[in-house]
């Protein structure tokens, strides 16, 4: 028994990745006063326990990571921590990160060959050899962050250079598959050969890693390009599929339809728990061309351009969420971000919505006044809280967040994202809950104390994911609903109170709880009481 505990504390202090947070214990009516004010400053009083906080992870043109082509992977997996630790210092709970950007990827794989924007030509592997998927996804974890797999459906180039394709892409083994459109090119939407391929992509991710969800976001059909058709009419004659010669538009929207009712089946069938999200455009279809579409003007609509029809996906489940891009300012004429933001939240057919903002955006000088001038952001963060179903908000992308741009970071840390958050539960999806944390106790070793708990061993969805601790003064067990009471979310079983004893004073009560894959917490287990 010795020797386990001697483990226990061993690793507990090498995992310190948690955040402490101070609060204050005010009476009610001091707090509801203090609400008062904050509410007549414009900034709510209220913090969300269960809240989505994500940042797109761009890696197409080096986006966002790695930050150069020819870095040694070293180099990329330094950039990694670094863009995580900050991360975990906004209290980000989830990153979309980008693994199939143009037909290539960010890990090994016997479908397509390795991405050129990972190590400067497609097909060539890391060297020294890592896997770069599974090292983000293990850094992510550690520090209790989700990992939405970003895939590109059905680009195959960034440009018209076919040159960047390695020798043994699938493009030269079956050209009959790809089409050229403006200056890139696509896999064919209409063909079944398209969708079983990306099917068997998707599968390969899934069954190999542990992700938390996979993710599409805007490109479908691609965007139009002026006075070009898109090249399918002859795959639309040899196989219309019972739509007329007129309705060819129909059946552009039924291709993508099914890819994305039979990629939610391919994904179920593998792991219950992971999520299928999509990112679309942030105007399904202007009100003027449809009664049930947004008050807005936007040149381009998803289910007229781009043939995604999100609100049948939404209505019929085959979508677990959606992360409307609502990249506009609040009071733009054509597409006015609260408007939009109202609109989603009357559509958004009980599933999960998350709003896509564009941090990219902030202080940016070709920007109008709304993005220079203050915090836009911040200023729809604020409409966002007027509209309960707005489960969260994803952040395009993660550079901002580097750069601190608009002074962003200081601003989520100090009114929006100030106390750690849970991933909510997916509506869309049935899950257990998770087995009770047993045996927490206090252990002493010297002068140093730890919180232990027996670790959890159950499988698949149930599956701890991670274990919330709270604390709370005294001997009496306060709100769990509160996030001002989490000490701090951890993969190990055990947390150095060394730490709270730099921060807090007095007698504190502990409480654990654990979280699964399905984001269900368990029953809590509280009453440990020690001395700070």
């Amino acid at each position: 028994m010795f020797l386990k505990n001697r483990i226990l504390v061993a690793r507990c202090v090498k995992y310190r990745y948690f955040c402490i947070q101070q609060y204050n214990f005010m009476s009610k009516r001091i707090y509801l006063l203090f609400s008062l004010i904050l509410m007549l400053s414009g900034i709510s009083a209220q913090h969300s326990k269960r809240e989505f906080r994500a940042v797109w992870v761009a890696t197409v043109a080096n986006i966002d990571w790695p930050s150069q082509r020819n870095l040694t992977p070293k180099a990329q997996r330094d950039e990694m921590r670094t863009m995580l630790d900050g991360l975990v210092k906004n209290n980000i709970n989830a990153i979309i990160l980008q693994i199939r950007p143009t037909a290539d990827t960010f890990y090994p794989s016997t479908i397509e060959p390795w991405s050129h924007w990972l190590t400067g030509k497609q097909g060539q592997r890391p060297n020294p050899y890592y896997d770069p998927l599974q090292f983000i996804i293990d850094e992510a974890h550690k520090r209790c962050i989700d990992v939405h797999a970003w895939l590109n459906p059905y680009r195959v180039t960034n440009s018209d250079n076919l040159n960047v394709l390695n020798k043994n892409h699938l493009y030269f083994k079956n050209k009959d598959l790809f089409v050229k459109y403006g200056d890139k090119y696509y896999f064919d939407p209409g063909l079944d050969e398209t969708r079983e391929f990306l099917n068997r992509v998707v599968e390969d991710v899934v069954e190999r890693y542990d992700v938390d969800a996979v993710h599409f976001d805007d490109y479908f059909y691609p965007y139009r390009v002026a006075n070009e058709e898109f090249p399918d009419e002859l795959t639309f004659r040899k196989n219309p599929r019972g739509y007329a010669s007129n309705q060819k538009n129909d059946w552009r929207r039924n291709n993508v339809n099914m890819v994305i009712s039979e990629l939610q089946h391919t994904i179920k069938e593998l792991k219950p728990w992971v999520e299928f999200g999509i990112s679309p455009f942030g105007v399904w279809r202007n009100d003027n061309v449809d009664a049930s579409g947004s008050a807005t003007r936007a040149g381009v609509q998803n289910y007229d351009d781009l043939y995604a029809d999100i609100l049948k996906w939404l209505k019929e489940g085959t979508i677990d969420y959606v992360v409307p891009q609502l990249y506009w300012e609040i009071g733009k004429k054509v597409a006015d971000y609260e408007v939009l933001a109202k609109w989603w939240s009357d559509n958004s057919f009980g599933k999960n919505l998350y709003i896509g903002l564009y941090a990219s955006q902030l202080g940016s000088p070709e920007a109008n006044p709304a993005w220079r001038n203050g915090n836009e952001l911040c200023r729809q963060l604020n409409v966002n809280k007027r509209f309960p179903l707005i489960d969260g908000a994803v952040f395009f992308s993660a550079k901002p967040f580097l750069k601190n741009k608009q002074n962003l970071n200081d601003s989520l840390q100090k009114n929006y994202y100030k106390y750690p958050a849970i991933c909510p539960v997916n509506r869309n999806i049935e899950g257990e809950t998770p087995a009770q944390p047993q045996n927490v106790k206090i252990l002493r070793d010297g002068k140093d104390a730890y919180l232990i708990w027996d670790e959890l061993n159950e499988e698949g969805g149930c599956q701890t994911a991670y274990y919330v601790v709270y604390a709370f003064k005294g001997r009496k067990v306060g709100d769990l609903n509160d996030p001002a009471n989490i000490v701090t979310r951890t993969i190990e079983n055990c947390i150095d109170l060394r730490e709270l004893d730099k921060r807090f004073g007095g007698l504190y009560t502990f409480v654990v709880t654990a979280v699964n894959r399905f984001k269900h917490e368990s029953i809590p287990t509280f009453g440990v009481t020690r001395r700070l």
